[in-house]
């Protein structure tokens, strides 16, 4: 079926995409700035215990983090289902700004005592709701300035500006360790990170002053008379979509923030492979899987969105045991890339179609909100609390048992792409 909303200049659409892809790169940088650089802070929020304690500290204050994503993704949703895309994104990144200059600035616990982790708190808590309102604002954005052939495709690259946000947090701390001494970035060095995340998002509110609006936005906010638009009594009509967003991301989420965010500190932590070594290790993978995004979105817009989430939920429901497995006996740098990059690429399989298959569920005029709040909800009770998970049952003695979890959840994602609709064909873009 065509669409009622023209489609925009493919200049325009590129230049939005590039736009909106940027300031979510920036976003996103600093979200991983603060687990790239947690094993240098930890002693400074919280400087009591083993450094297992201390980092059980900092996953903690991450996970409560994502805790608050679904509510930003509610508030921002709701708002960009208002008020527009443009102006959300804006509101995103402006409070990231306010929690990464926060941190960057917050004394520590030997200067002001219990009040440092609480400031950390608060900043977490700023950027959790930026994070759970960009990510379903970026996805809605780029999926409905994208043409209707090459949605895959556009869209994946607001998994490439979020791994590559990774990628440059990596970076930053890899520079760091190079000019900087162990000492040193323990003392003070882990703010010139927080420091430049500020600076960025500054740079991006000016940047996003020069989007398009989405048309299919514009076209919604003129139908919508009684103000409607974005609520959660609206939200409601949609609870088969609800369920769905939920079911397929608990997963794909878990997996991916197991691989990525986890992994560097399985690597120093269990594996007993040197800092330096696991962020190199880290970054090359990731660079790997950033390039596989678009190649993986493209073929989605060719056999299909579900085709790609199964294939995804089979792979990571046999390789995560014996990945994980392997990884924590070797100290092998080469041995633990192969043992990183390979899950990693099996899960791009899912990350770059996630945020078009969840657009496709909803119409306009409940699409931000609808692809927020459920998949906020789901990121952070699966991809919030994985580090957490992970150490606590580390902590325990049973650091295994949480290589059973992660696959156990993504066979139960399993079972939601089988039995769903294959956005690709039947989207709710396309009436």
């Amino acid at each position: 079926m065509t669409s009622h909303v023209s489609a925009p200049p493919r200049r325009r659409v590129v230049s939005n995409i590039l736009r909106g892809s940027v300031g979510n790169l920036i976003e996103w940088y600093d979200w991983y700035a603060y687990t790239a650089f947690s094993v240098y802070f930890a002693a400074t929020f919280f400087p009591n215990g083993d450094s297992t304690a201390q980092l059980l500290n900092t996953a903690g204050v991450f996970a409560v983090g994502f805790l608050m994503r679904p509510l930003g993704g509610w508030i921002l949703g709701r708002y960009a289902d208002r008020f527009g895309r443009r102006a959300a994104l804006s509101l995103s990144v402006t409070l990231m700004a306010a929690g990464s200059l926060l941190i960057a600035l917050t004394p520590g616990y030997g200067s002001i005592g219990v009040a440092a982790p609480i400031l950390l708190v608060l900043a977490r808590l700023l950027q959790g709701i930026s994070v759970g309102g960009e990510y379903s604002t970026s996805a809605t954005y780029m999926s409905e300035v994208a043409t209707h052939d090459r949605r895959g495709y556009y869209s994946s690259y607001q998994y490439v500006t979020l791994i590559a946000g990774q990628l440059v947090a990596l970076a930053v701390q890899i520079v760091l360790q190079q000019v900087l001494t162990t000492a040193q970035l323990n003392s003070w060095g882990w703010r010139i990170a927080f420091a430049i995340g500020a600076l960025g998002a500054l740079v991006v509110l000016w940047l996003r002053r020069g989007m398009d609006e989405s048309a299919s936005f514009e076209a919604a906010r003129s139908a919508d008379t009684g103000g409607t638009n974005g609520t959660l009594r609206q939200l409601m009509r949609h609870p088969r979509e609800v369920a769905l967003v939920i079911g397929l991301t608990m997963g794909g989420t878990l997996f991916f923030y197991t691989y990525t965010t986890y992994l560097q500190k399985f690597m120093v932590n269990t594996s007993g492979i040197g800092k330096p070594a696991a962020a190199w290790i880290n970054f090359c993978a990731l660079v790997v899987f950033v390039v596989l995004q678009p190649v993986f979105g493209a073929l989605s817009d060719r056999v299909g969105r579900r085709p790609m989430l199964i294939a995804f939920g089979v792979l990571a429901t046999l390789i995560t045991v014996p990945s994980l497995t392997l990884l924590a006996h070797t100290k092998n740098p080469a041995f633990a890339f192969v043992l990183m990059v390979v899950p990693l690429a099996v899960s791009a399989t899912y990350t770059s179609i996630s945020a078009v298959v969840k657009a496709e569920l909803f119409p306009t005029n409940i699409r931000a909100l609808g692809v927020g709040l459920p998949y906020s909800v789901a990121v952070a009770v699966f991809g919030g609390t994985a580090e957490y998970i992970a150490l606590w049952f580390k902590q325990a003695g049973h650091e295994s048992w949480f290589f059973w979890y992660v696959t156990v959840i993504v066979f139960a994602s399993l079972v939601v792409y089988v039995r769903m609709r294959d956005t690709a064909k039947d989207s709710a873009m396309n009436s």
